[in-house]
């Protein structure tokens, strides 16, 4: 059954810059590259080269792109491919020309994302994002890029999932570059936040139009009444500390209270919260899962970033999904998408909402017929009639981008896990449609 999608609702696909580009000696060097050279940081010991080589085959890539219909792609510039310290890197700035005329050359709109977790290698060994220059350093590279790009890209994003980078790379160690310092984590959210809002003025004041920001804002579900205070902390470190201070509210009360014992907080600055709330044109979400919290028992584990160890005022909690899983083990639930748009649109009432990421790593059956996920195929139909109807409920969202693309280095877990709706070989980056890949190229055709 076709889906019934609003007039003029956009669909694309998305794909990050240090998964796909490869062509490392191209560029400087980032904490990815840094933290994929540690011995058992990337479960296959991938690093990002080659990657898929997407810098050596970018037309064939844009011919993948117009072959399947899209509206829109959702790429990331790599900071240290664009730039060398305070000056354009020549190559970089002509690989991403190259990039966005040949995307505008076949009616795709170019949709950039400035920061996808690939943060130079000089600024995280001064101490990246929990150092609060990291911010201003970042407001000058996404000047550089509105001065250069503004006439031509059609809607930019400053930061993608900002958790990530904060919880994942500086409180769990699970992500670059590798730390394991609860306070730097949250002097990291909110100088990511602090960068996205100095990068908004400055991309505006370059004529950059349609200026937003992309998130993971996780649904938190309370398995019982007696873990409520414990979703809620969960909450506070996986959605509110973003929501809050996008929308001028500042740090979480209750954030402050239960990471007392962590930081002092001193990196909070009272004059900061105009520019933290720098008015957005649009927000982007990432949407794959919930986050349920169960009471501790013997089996008791949490989530990656979400160790209570590093928040001790926090109470024991345990998180419990209920299948079925994609192969990340993440919980398929297609109607929790209304549950994130809730809480966004609730923080950011007026603002539009795009799905800038969903999909699911799935097992794969390969034979003489081509590449079978139907598992994909399913977890991406259910999610687009279950934000169809969320339209139809009220709720502002004006797009999707499927993730992804292709097959890429998924971060941590390397080649071990697939999203992409294109198999890239790893060993000779053919690239080849899946079912998914037809299947999404008739879901674009069929529109009216």
């Amino acid at each position: 059954m076709a889906i019934d999608f609003p007039p003029g609702f956009e669909l694309g696909v998305a794909t990050s810059a240090w998964q796909i580009e490869g062509d490392v000696a191209g560029r400087g060097r980032c904490n990815w590259d840094d933290f994929s050279e540690r011995p058992g940081a990337v479960v296959d010991g991938a690093t990002g080269e080659p990657a898929c080589d997407h810098v050596h085959r970018l037309e064939e890539d844009l011919d993948l792109l117009m072959w399947m219909g899209v509206d829109a792609y959702r790429f990331s510039i790599s900071w240290p491919r664009a730039m060398d310290g305070d000056r354009l890197r020549p190559e970089g700035i002509d690989f991403y020309d190259r990039l966005i005329d040949g995307l505008l050359a076949r009616g795709i709109r170019p949709v950039a994302t400035l920061f996808h977790w690939d943060l130079p290698s000089e600024l995280e060994a001064a101490g990246g994002w929990p150092n609060r220059d990291t911010a201003l350093r970042f407001a000058d590279y996404a000047a550089a890029m509105g001065e250069r790009y503004a006439d031509r890209v059609d809607r930019w994003a400053t930061l993608n999932e900002p958790w990530c980078s904060a919880f994942l790379g500086y409180c769990s160690g699970y992500f670059a570059p590798g730390r394991k310092e609860p306070g730097a984590s949250l002097a990291a959210a909110y100088h990511l936040i602090l960068g996205h809002g100095l990068a908004i003025e400055r991309l505006r004041s370059a004529g950059a139009r349609n200026l937003g920001i992309v998130l993971n804002v996780i649904p938190v579900i309370s398995e019982t009444e007696s873990m409520d205070d414990a979703t809620r902390h969960v909450d506070a470190v996986q959605n509110r500390i973003f929501l809050d201070l996008l929308a001028g509210r500042g740090v979480p009360a209750d954030l402050r209270q239960s990471a007392s014992s962590v930081t002092d907080w001193s990196f909070v600055r009272e004059d900061d919260n105009a520019v933290l709330s720098a008015p957005i044109d649009w927000i982007g979400e990432n949407y794959y899962s919930v986050m349920r919290v169960a009471e501790p028992d013997l089996d008791n584990t949490a989530a990656i970033g979400q160790d209570t160890a590093a928040f001790p005022a926090c109470p024991p909690l345990r998180f419990a999904p209920r299948p079925p899983f994609t192969d990340m083990g993440w919980e398929i639930l297609p109607e929790g998408i209304e549950l994130a748009l809730r809480e966004i649109t609730d923080h950011l009432p007026g603002v539009p909402i795009w799905i800038c990421e969903n999909g699911a790593a799935v097992e794969e059956v390969t034979d003489a017929d081509g590449i079978h996920d139907a598992v994909r195929i399913e977890y991406i139909d259910d999610h687009l009639r279950a934000l169809t109807r969320a339209v139809e409920r009220g709720f502002d969202v004006r797009g999707y981008y499927a993730w992804s693309l292709m097959d890429n280095l998924e971060w941590a877990s390397g080649w071990t896990k697939k999203f992409g709706m294109i198999r890239v070989d790893p060993e000779t980056g053919t690239r080849t449609p899946k079912d998914s890949a037809r299947w999404y190229r008739d879901v674009l055709a069929a529109r009216p």
